[in-house]
């Protein structure tokens, strides 16, 4: 069984930085693309980032293009969000999530991602 466990949320001012972590297991992590999307309070859960299996490919909304990085170590099964620059804008609770597939680069859509994390909070 799939299970994504985010990490690293908490308290940050605007113009600071923040690491999010998501712990994978339940299968080969290396195989399969992971992105992070995030909801706001009254908004709906739109994208941030994508990675591929291997680390090479990433893809960012132009909200977050240039303050965050995505990235993962497949040795530790766990995929990283970098945030820097932080805006009050940027409130939100964050989700990791993968695709049901392997080999298949996901995009922006919610409906290409099959699993999901319990979320991990940022706030101003």
């Amino acid at each position: 069984q799939v299970q994504l466990v985010e990490s690293g949320g908490g308290l940050v001012q605007a113009g600071g930085s923040l690491r999010l972590s998501c712990a994978a297991s339940g299968r080969t992590f290396s195989h399969y693309a992971m992105g992070w999307f995030r909801q706001a309070p009254g908004k709906e859960r739109e994208f941030v980032a994508r990675i591929n299996w291997s680390g090479v490919l990433t893809y960012y909304a132009d909200s977050v293009k240039g303050r965050f990085t995505i990235s993962r170590d497949n040795d530790k099964n766990t995929v990283y969000l970098q945030m820097n620059s932080l805006k009050p804008e940027d409130t939100a609770v964050y989700y990791c999530t993968a695709p049901n597939y392997p080999w298949i680069m996901t995009g922006p859509r919610q409906d290409e991602y099959s699993y999901w994390g319990q979320g991990t909070q940022v706030r101003f």
